[in-house]
């Protein structure tokens, strides 16, 4: 058995553009992306905690340092500049290997500034049940 899980989260960042008249996609700051574990093309579920709004689309990366993120094509349609969005990647993970997988949460503060990294993993009790063991890294 394979389970669905959050392989990194960009949590509060928010939207500094959108264009409608692109292919489609988001583009984010390739820094947030990798402390978060995203990688370029990966599909991610985009959540705007402003609105409700809840759509999926793929990643490419803006320029390093801008802490851009901008929705483009139909996904324009879908939020302001200024909105809060959650923006998370999962990914299948063998039963097997679920106490070896380690999520990542990035939280953003003002300016899409990375505030802290929450890094989640599991362990596994004697009888079975899974727990999360998690560690908080601040930015430097």
């Amino acid at each position: 058995m394979q389970r669905s899980m959050m392989v990194g989260k960009l949590h509060g960042i928010r939207v500094t553009g959108a264009e409608l008249h692109y292919e489609g996609s988001i583009e984010l700051d390739p820094e947030h992306c990798e402390a978060a574990g995203i990688l370029p093309l990966e599909f991610v579920e985009i959540w705007n905690k402003t609105t409700g709004a809840r759509l999926s689309t793929y990643v490419i990366q803006g320029a390093r340092g801008s802490r851009c993120c901008v929705l483009n094509g139909a996904a324009a349609r879908t939020c302001q500049v200024g909105d809060e969005l959650i923006i998370a990647a999962r990914a299948l993970v063998p039963a097997e290997k679920l106490c070896e997988f380690v999520s990542r949460t990035v939280i953003l503060c003002e300016g899409n500034r990375i505030e802290r990294t929450i890094e989640q993993r599991l362990s596994r009790d004697s009888s079975g049940n899974f727990h999360p063991l998690s560690a908080q890294a601040d930015k430097t």
